[in-house]
């Protein structure tokens, strides 16, 4: 099913020479604050580490060929709602009847970079040692005012509002059926694809549930699900001041995230260390390139504001929507190293679970930590749903 009045373009974008020389000079021009002694980062971002990564940014890191090594993924861009959006298509590397079209959704703080690693193994199964029978077709978008894709003029858009537009790009792309995945962000966008959209989507994936929704009888709880809310409130209090800010005050924080390439970068490291699988060390789970390549992605096109501030946007969806059960066939894979993971109790209560895992590496991050984990498990969740439909 193709909609014959929108055509997506192809899309390879290129940074400018100046943007780069002043990026450099902005970083040669850190002001730093006062060394607040041996403290690592316990009290946020190491220093010691953030100078390291700083001088290596501006001294070393060759984001030419960075960009190069991800303009090899076919990319476009298409009009949807009056904005541009960004998307990654790779369709299976064989011909299939069996390739199951997949639209993955990505979360804070990245972009299609977070499936950058995944998606070879994804299309082409077979020569990654995998089932050539578990391929997949698919499409990656830039959410609405992250990475490449335009940020909405006017109120930010929620992940409900997303989801729509995931359905268009589908349509777009000739894909009836299709499934649906992601994590953190992505997660809540994939929801509400398998909520609002159930004929289409045949089976969803996610790395989380996100944090715990009031539900209408408390008494209701499982033991299990008492201990996580807790565990969720004692994690919001000692690491959720970022996410604060993102719901009530974005604007504020985006004025000097957006001006100093080492403040953004401190504001991004210290998640990517936080939430992933790393045993404390960030270099265990990214390299420098890795995690300067979607530092520099969110500095080139300025969009740190406006992804912030889907924070407020989603804060505001009605609980009405957020206690809604899922009926889709759908499948966890919990992570380790992931952030306030949930009871299997609390899966069952907000969607029809088929399946969930809990695998030995990985963390928030895992389709850039573990890609190889991590397409096994959408291999495994999706092959009872695969069809000739959806192509």
């Amino acid at each position: 099913m193709w909609d014959n009045t929108i055509h997506p373009e192809p899309y390879a974008p290129r940074a400018a020479q100046a943007d780069l020389m002043d990026l450099r000079s902005r970083l040669r021009a850190t002001r730093w604050p006062q060394d607040a002694g041996d403290a690592g980062w316990a009290l946020g971002t190491d220093l010691a580490y953030l100078r390291e990564l700083v001088e290596y940014w501006a001294e070393e890191f060759d984001w030419t060929a960075q960009e190069s090594a991800l303009a090899a993924l076919p990319r476009f861009q298409v009009r949807l709602s009056g904005m541009r959006i960004h998307f990654v298509h790779v369709r299976a590397a064989k011909s299939s009847v069996r390739a199951l079209p997949l639209v993955l959704s990505h979360g804070w703080p990245d972009s299609f970079w977070r499936y950058a690693k995944v998606i070879p193994l994804l299309v082409d199964p077979s020569t990654h040692g995998a089932d050539p029978d578990d391929a997949f077709d698919v499409v990656v978008p830039d959410l609405p005012g992250f990475g490449y894709s335009d940020g909405p003029v006017g109120p930010p858009l929620n992940s409900l509002d997303v989801a729509g537009l995931w359905a268009q790009l589908m349509t777009i792309l000739g894909y009836e059926t299709f499934g649906a995945a992601g994590g953190d962000v992505g997660s809540q966008v994939s929801r509400y694809l398998a909520l609002d959209y159930p004929e289409r989507v045949v089976g969803v994936h996610r790395m989380d549930a996100g944090l715990p929704v009031q539900v209408a009888d408390g008494t209701s709880l499982t033991h299990e699900e008492r201990e996580w809310f807790k565990t969720a409130a004692a994690w919001g209090a000692s690491e959720g001041a970022y996410g604060a800010m993102h719901r009530t005050k974005p604007n504020t924080a985006a004025v000097g995230l957006t001006d100093s390439p080492a403040g953004l970068a401190a504001w991004m490291v210290e998640k990517l260390r936080a939430w992933s699988d790393c045993g404390g060390d960030i270099e265990q789970s990214f390299t420098k390139d890795e995690m300067l390549t979607n530092i520099t992605l969110y500095w080139l096109t300025e969009s740190i504001g406006s992804s912030m501030r889907m924070y407020r946007a989603n804060a505001e969806i009605p609980l009405e929507q957020q206690r809604r059960r899922v009926e889709v066939p759908s499948g966890f894979s919990l992570f380790r190293g992931d952030i306030v993971l949930p009871p299997r109790s609390w899966l069952e209560r907000t969607a029809n679970v088929v399946r969930v895992s809990e695998p030995a590496r990985g963390g928030h991050f895992a389709p850039f930590e573990e890609p190889e984990l991590y397409a096994q498990e959408l291999r495994d969740f999706f092959r009872p749903y695969r069809t000739a439909r959806g192509r």
